[in-house]
């Protein structure tokens, strides 16, 4: 029987995919790509802003036309927009079959399903063992290609932004015990990936609910011990976690990417305590600064809020003018969204969609500017780059250098000039132009 699935959202959301897909693929489920030759889809949603609701839906009504033109019997959905709203989605998507929360995942609708149930409750089980083992992992099959695979280090979070439904979809943090990462780590390696990219809600929280203190500088210096693991990263870490001892184990350590991408959504102290932030904008000005001098080819990705409720012209002004000094290598820009349940939702001082937009745009076009600046900085600089794939005229090899994060940043153009064939190979390249967020190279032989 074959079964198609389509991931929503975040890298968290496609390891849960890929557990997924483990778990069916070992009970002699066949795993297809093509929507219109699977017998069962799954669709794995993202809740997280109104935007990714949206999606959510419109792919789940996308979808479900399957089951009117093609051999799709059953229609799942499940992820975070489903652990949110499963009784409305009920009401709202007759087209779904099941509707699967995380605590639920044995539920059934119809005779149709039953065919699913163990798996399903095998899903569940699986999930249940999580804070104790690794085993859930170890079977997940990758599904970003053969040069790298993300590597969840915990789960949920307990910071409690006021603007954040995370903590009421996915839970309280929780770290994995050290060695099973560790397993896994290995296991990948094992497998051909030679990047690994460190992922959680906050990765600079990494075992404090079961050590009692940070420890992902720990983790790192271990992971660095794994022969043939090339490349390391580690995503998303809040500015107050960024301690002297992390910067040192990154600084150190050939294997760590010099890259750090720290959420600082604002840098106003009055939106960043009406946020429930831990940090204050003169810390975080501290961080950059430190960063900056510890490690001087570093990369720093961030994220900004605009439109938060009570954000003033002068709040906005001092975030503008922030972003304008600090020049951030990466940077991306969002809009509040009114989620339901949080704090911010019920606060008075909403502000019109209209002037989010404005700012948004605003930010976006300064950073536009400085994104071209800082890429002009690159022209001339020789880059090591993993190489992925080739353009379909073969002019070109398509690769990244550490300064970008699959998917999420730019890409590295190398031309072919070699007979040999580069996929899968780090190679040393020289910058000779840059367009928008992309880098075109020569090969250095």
């Amino acid at each position: 029987m074959n079964i198609g699935f389509v991931s929503l959202g975040c890298s968290k959301n496609l390891v849960d995919t890929e557990m997924m897909i483990g778990v069916f693929k070992e009970n002699n489920f066949n795993i297809v790509n093509d929507p219109s030759k699977a017998d069962v889809i799954v669709v794995n949603t993202c809740g997280f802003i109104e935007h990714a609701k949206e999606e959510a839906i419109n792919t789940i009504l996308e979808m479900a036309e399957y089951k009117k033109t093609s051999k799709c019997k059953v229609l799942i959905a499940t992820g975070c927009l489903v652990e949110r709203y499963k009784d409305e989605l009920q009401k709202a998507l007759p087209e779904v079959d099941i509707f699967l929360k995380y605590s639920d995942y044995a539920e059934s609708k119809g005779n149709s399903a039953e065919i699913f149930t163990k798996v399903l409750k095998e899903i569940e089980q699986k999930n249940k063992e999580y804070k104790n083992t690794a085993l859930n992992f170890m079977n997940r099959v990758i599904t970003t290609g053969e040069q790298y695979a993300y590597l969840r280090i915990a789960e949920g979070c307990s910071n409690r932004c006021t603007y954040c439904a995370i903590p009421y979809i996915r839970g309280p943090f929780i770290s994995r015990k050290l060695e099973d990462i560790i397993e896994e780590a290995k296991m990948l390696v094992k497998s051909g990936r030679r990047e690994l990219i460190l992922i959680a809600q906050d990765t600079s929280k990494y075992g404090i609910d079961i050590y009692g203190k940070p420890k992902l500088a720990e983790l790192l210096q271990e992971l660095c011990k794994i022969e043939n693991l090339k490349w390391i990263r580690f995503l998303y870490t809040y500015p107050e976690d960024v301690t002297d001892e992390l910067i040192k184990v990154v600084k150190e350590n050939e294997k760590i990417c010099k890259y750090f991408d720290i959420p600082i959504q604002h840098i106003s102290n009055k939106v960043l305590k009406r946020m429930n932030r831990k940090c204050t904008g003169e810390s975080i000005k501290d961080t950059i600064k430190k960063l900056r001098k510890e490690i001087p080819e570093v990369v720093i990705r961030t994220t900004v809020m605009v439109g938060f409720p009570g954000e003033t012209q002068e709040d906005f002004e001092e975030l503008y003018n922030f972003v304008k000094e600090a020049k951030f290598d990466k940077l991306g820009a969002f809009t509040y969204s009114k989620e339901d349940g949080t704090p911010a939702s019920r606060l008075k001082e909403q502000i019109h969609h209209m002037t989010k937009k404005a700012r948004y745009n605003k930010i976006m076009k300064l950073q536009q500017e400085i994104s071209k600046e800082n890429e002009n900085k690159q022209i001339g600089k020789e880059l090591e780059i993993l190489i992925e794939n080739i353009t379909p005229d073969k002019k070109y090899y398509i690769g990244r250098s550490y300064m970008d994060v699959p998917g999420i940043d730019g890409i590295a153009y190398v031309e072919n000039n070699v007979s040999e064939n580069l996929i899968g190979k780090y190679i040393k390249a020289k910058v000779i132009l840059v367009k928008e967020y992309d880098i075109f190279c020569l090969l250095d032989i």
